[in-house]
């Protein structure tokens, strides 16, 4: 029997097509990584992935063929949960993934499941989730923290919310946002895990007042009618870290020219995304098909062009919507990142003792392949390994004193 294939299927292979030839004409010559004693010591690798628009960088390195030019075949493999990729990356049925920047530094310390070495490569994308609370709290006036204090405050009752790893950045994000508003998410709420692409089932039903979640499963609830962004999380940390490139200490170790190779097939798919709005549509309805997100394009397409809309009426541009480059600025893996996961880890009572922040954030944070990699590509890196950025709070994180910062909060576990 014969398939015949839609015209809007024989045009994306025509773009996917023409894209990888424009890239590869434009590319920097990869004989020298496909060669000799910087040859990849492993050829193919399976990269797994959670249907969430931040894994289109992983996505596109395959689809556009990124990965030929340096020597790999990256194999996108699609993951049910994050507690899936963790234990699959943990046991070596996943080389890499596209993973939670705290769920790495969980596993690596023990308290996200089994300990593992674990090793950060490179960011893969700043900002582009969001915190959803159901239409039924929105008709009640909650609508962003204050007035969700004010709700919680009014009608006593069990709240519940939902994130997606326990260690994870979702948990970070909603549990600092909970606390920025006076409510503690240890003593004023149940916190559930639930997997990304079952949020909004879980909502439709009545499982739980809120979310904070990856896109595009926010923007859905508001497109299904169900839910309403109260608060984007660049809101909450302005350009803040989300997914990683993670693998296990030991893959890192033995094949740091695999490594080195799909960072740099990642970094130029991340380019490509962030060089045009044309690009970014394209890949919108590349990641929106059954074998990766499985949505509908206009669920993907619009945040991460930066417009918003709240559910309520309200629309916005924000320039401070997903980035997967942003002239490089995106990638770079800040120990100072991997460390304000640890002074969360300790706030909310994941961690019983202060580890060595910058210790651990040295080990697992894989600075020296990811600055081989930039270099090949001539990617600027910072000239620092920390930053400083101030959260919603209005609270400095800069590295520095990190114990003391992670002791300083009014609102933590030890204060339930």
């Amino acid at each position: 029997m014969v398939t015949r294939e839609s015209p809007t299927s024989d045009r994306r292979r025509q773009f996917i097509k023409a894209s990888a030839a424009l890239a590869a004409g434009a590319a920097l010559n990869p004989a020298v990584w496909a060669q000799g004693s910087d040859a990849p010591e492993k050829k193919e690798v399976r990269i797994g992935f959670i249907p969430l628009t931040d894994c289109a960088s992983v996505v596109m390195a395959s689809v556009l063929k990124f990965d030929e030019k340096y020597g790999i075949k990256i194999i996108p493999t699609k993951e049910a949960s994050w507690a899936g990729v963790r234990d699959k990356l943990v046991n070596g049925e996943l080389d890499l993934a596209h993973v939670l920047y705290g769920l790495v530094y969980g596993v690596h310390l023990g308290i996200g499941g089994p300990k593992k070495d674990m090793a950060v490569l490179m960011n893969l994308n700043h900002n582009g989730q969001a915190i959803t609370l159901s239409k039924k709290l929105a008709d009640r006036g909650a609508v962003d923290v204050a007035s969700l204090a004010k709700a919680m405050a009014a009608e006593k009752r069990e709240y519940t919310f939902a994130q997606t790893f326990p260690t994870g950045t979702h948990a970070m994000w909603l549990y600092y946002w909970l606390a920025s508003g006076g409510i503690n998410p240890m003593k004023d709420a149940k916190v559930i895990t639930v997997p990304p692409p079952q949020m909004v089932a879980n909502m439709r039903v009545g499982n739980m007042d809120g979310f904070c979640v990856g896109e595009p499963w926010n923007h859905r609830a508001i497109l299904d009618g169900i839910g309403i962004t109260a608060a984007t999380t660049q809101e909450v940390w302005k350009d803040h870290p989300e997914k990683v490139l993670g693998t296990t200490g030991d893959f890192a170790k033995k094949y740091p020219n695999t490594c080195r190779a799909v960072i740099m097939a990642v970094l130029e798919a991340s380019r490509w995304i962030d060089a045009s709005l044309t690009n970014k549509n394209k890949m919108a309805a590349t990641i929106a098909e059954k074998s990766y997100v499985n949505t509908s394009a206009d669920a993907i397409n619009q945040r991460i062009l930066g417009r918003y809309q709240n559910g309520l009426g309200k629309t916005w541009d924000d320039p401070n919507h997903m980035k997967f480059f942003n002239d490089g600025a995106v990638n770079y893996p800040y120990l100072s990142d991997g460390m304000w996961f640890l002074t969360q880890h300790k706030r909310w009572g994941l961690l019983k003792e202060h580890p060595d922040y910058l210790g651990v954030a040295k080990q697992v944070n894989q600075i020296e392949i990811y600055k081989q990699a930039a270099a090949q590509l001539k990617v600027s890196v910072p000239k620092s390994d920390m930053r400083s950025s101030k959260l919603i709070d209005g609270v400095v994180w800069d590295g520095k004193e990190p114990a003391k910062y992670a002791d300083a909060f009014k609102v933590r576990a030890s204060a339930a």
